[in-house]
């Protein structure tokens, strides 16, 4: 293969992944809505809080090996070592199933003592068990997915995605409005739509197993003479690489686990002990089912907040291999221009959306979920949307760290940022005049504290860093005056017109986004060398006129 092909290869690879992940968060995004509507607020604690064990238990399976597997094979190949990439997929098969029957085991056999131990909420013991095949099914076919890319076929693995996603979505809904309104048993609505995920897991893996096997007879006709390792070699090679990236993503895993314990436990310690509801020696009761709700509100709020720097997946994907490809060439200069470049558009994309939910949490929450408790979920949105701003930046950044070939102190950051996140929500959340409300406020200080850290590794470590004063000025200025337009047509529309809440925040929001994007031409926030990075991006500053 070419370099030129290796390249086209790359990118094209590349543009799967991307458009496979934005998506599935589109899926996801269009999936938690009504699944919140159809939920109560309890049930959908139980639904968030077991969720949280499962991508825990899918992180510690998953993170890692997929990247080494494919990255091994595709260096086997390079070499013509057919038998070296036969071998090191069944090591790496073998290691994927025992991790996933582990994790299995933990998540069946141990489920009510984890949900009880590890997230404080006895009552999402059947959701922990209903995520258990899931979670066997993925690490199964993290395998597969990674020996596709190890062969620069990313298509299995953008499409199996989109097909969990899809599936999750239908089967899980269609269970979950089946359980409350047809076997009126509404505690079970999550399980239902768990069991969703796991049918998602099932078919996705039939599916690439089925691409698998099609493709063996061509493989078998491969004749290879190279002799390969021995297993253990090989399972110590996948390790080696492996490890830090497990440990990283382990990291914010194991943070948003510890968080839920933290703030379950925290709520139904004052609902016992401050407001006198009963508690269960089972650790059931009253007392759990008011944390429930709060904690279900919450849940709510935090499916609005991940829409934002959801859009941050395409651009990140873009930044690496642009950022690599001009430090090959020593061109420092061009680094920092791609690095500003893509800084200035993730913040562009950021930052309206970010002000746009801090100024809008409650309309936004009544909007989409009518039957909320609007005085407690709005609050809760405006902070994180303020939030939302500084993972985006994180997540900016991690790209521009690993392009440089930093992939070990962003880990640090994110440990820091996990412990200041765990103290303000324990000093925060177990205050009875705050409650669940101090929750956003320990996420907001978290996401700040990393993208601090983050942004002076880079301004110490890379020759020429990018200028993050400048990137972040241009786009907040028309997002601020767009949030304050959003706000004040909000109020007109409601105050004076006698607007219902949906029309005036569809109005508030349409409001915001004429003025938002007025402003970002008329100040001339974009460059021509921003577009550039977007696909299509030519064709679109043709049409703005912008040089």
């Amino acid at each position: 293969m070419s370099n030129a092909e290796k390249k086209s290869t790359f990118f094209g690879g590349a543009a799967i992944l991307a458009a496979s992940a934005i998506l599935v968060k589109v899926i996801g995004a269009i999936y938690r809505i009504p699944l919140g509507n159809i939920l109560s607020d309890e049930v959908m604690a139980d639904y968030n809080s077991a969720y949280n064990i499962y991508n825990f238990f899918l992180t510690i399976s998953t993170a890692g090996l997929p990247v080494a597997l494919s990255k091994t094979i595709s260096e086997a190949n390079a070499l013509g070592r057919h038998n070296q990439v036969q071998r090191t997929f069944r090591v790496a098969f073998l290691t994927f199933l025992t991790l996933g029957l582990i994790s299995f085991f933990c998540m069946t056999v141990l489920a009510a003592p984890m949900a009880q131990v590890v997230i404080s909420n006895p009552k999402a013991v059947y959701c922990v068990m209903a995520l258990a095949p899931s979670v066997l099914c993925v690490c199964i076919m993290s395998a597969f997915r990674g020996y596709f890319q190890g062969h620069f076929n990313m298509m299995p693995t953008g499409i199996s995605q989109v097909i969990e996603a899809f599936f999750k979505l239908v089967v899980g809904l269609a269970l979950a409005l089946f359980l409350v309104n047809v076997v009126q048993k509404p505690e079970l609505g999550s399980v239902g739509a768990i069991i969703g995920v796991s049918c998602g897991s099932v078919v996705a893996l039939v599916y690439i197993l089925f691409l698998f096997f099609r493709d063996r007879r061509h493989r078998q006709r491969i004749r290879a003479a190279d002799r390969p390792d021995g297993s253990m070699r090989i399972l110590s090679n996948l390790l080696k690489l492996a490890i830090p990236i497990t440990l990283g993503s382990a990291a914010t895993s194991l943070v948003t686990l510890i968080d839920t314990k933290l703030v379950m436990s925290q709520l139904t310690n004052i609902f016992h002990n401050v407001d006198g509801l009963l508690l269960n020696a089972d650790g059931t009761g009253p007392a759990l089912d008011a944390a429930r709700n709060l904690y279900g509100i919450y849940s709510k709020t935090m499916s609005i907040y991940n829409l934002p720097f959801s859009m941050m997946v395409p651009l990140t994907a873009c930044i690496i291999p642009a950022v690599s490809a001009s430090l090959a060439r020593r061109d420092h200069l061009g680094a920092q221009k791609v690095s500003e470049s893509a800084l200035r558009i993730g913040l562009l994309l950021a930052l309206p959306m970010g002000m746009g939910l801090f100024a809008l949490g409650g309309p936004i929450m009544g909007l989409l979920f009518p039957s909320i408790d609007v005085e407690v979920a709005g609050p809760l949105l405006s902070v994180l949307g303020l939030a939302s701003i500084f993972v985006a930046l994180q997540l900016l950044c991690n790209s521009i760290l690993q392009a440089n070939g930093m992939v070990n102190l962003p880990i640090l950051a994110v440990v820091i940022g996990g412990v200041v996140k765990v103290v303000v929500n324990f000093i925060l959340v177990g205050n009875p005049d705050i409650r669940i409300n101090g929750a956003p406020v320990g996420t907001l200080c978290c996401f700040i504290v990393i993208s601090a850290l983050e942004i002076f590794i880079i301004r110490r470590s890379i020759p020429a860093p990018p200028s993050f004063l400048r990137a972040f000025l241009k786009p907040f200025v028309p997002s601020a005056i767009m949030a304050a337009a959003a706000w004040a047509a909000y109020g007109l529309l409601t105050n004076f017109l006698r607007f219902g809440n949906a029309l005036a925040t569809i109005g508030g929001i349409g409001v915001g986004v004429v003025v938002y994007l007025v402003l970002v031409l008329a100040l001339r926030v974009l460059s021509r060398e921003d577009l550039e990075l977007m696909p299509k991006g030519d064709k679109i500053a043709k049409i703005l006129h912008i040089k």
